[in-house]
């Protein structure tokens, strides 16, 4: 039996970086608007809980970008597929990634991919050159997480 999972980054401002991720991957901030305003009205959550993004109602320290395409639960906002969770920590990122991300350009034009990547806050680390076995820029997203750009 397969499992659900997601993957969880750790970082400092999880609205702004699931902002970065979801234009890198073509994919769909979460809105939770419609349960924050419920859990409110109920006071089952502090306003302290919340926050003012993108010009709605979203979890103070948590946001979460889907694929487009996937499933989600339209109250709560939340994607029952492939999902990235950006859950906010007071430390900042020390060391190296131990799990990163690559970044596929389908039409295989790495240029463009790492150009439009820059446009969004990414900054390059180095180019991998391995000849056949392929060519990629290790990058960093705009919190310094490391992760991969394929053409």
């Amino acid at each position: 039996m397969a499992l659900h999972w997601k993957l969880v980054i750790d970082c400092t401002d999880a609205n702004a970086i699931a902002d970065f991720w979801a234009h890198a991957l073509g994919y769909q901030v979460e809105d939770p608007s419609a349960l924050i305003e419920h859990l409110l009205s109920e006071r089952q959550l502090p306003e302290s809980a919340v926050a003012e993004h993108g010009g709605g109602k979203r979890f103070a320290g948590l946001a979460a970008v889907r694929h487009p395409h996937d499933p989600f639960d339209a109250f709560s906002g939340v994607g029952h597929g492939r999902r990235i969770l950006f859950q906010q920590i007071s430390e900042p990122k020390a060391g190296k990634n131990r799990l990163h991300i690559d970044v596929h350009d389908d039409g295989g034009d790495l240029d463009a991919l790492v150009l439009r990547l820059e446009q969004l806050g990414a900054t390059r680390v180095g180019l991998v050159d391995q000849g056949p076995a392929g060519r990629w820029w290790v990058m960093r997203d705009p919190e310094g997480n490391e992760f991969c750009a394929c053409g």
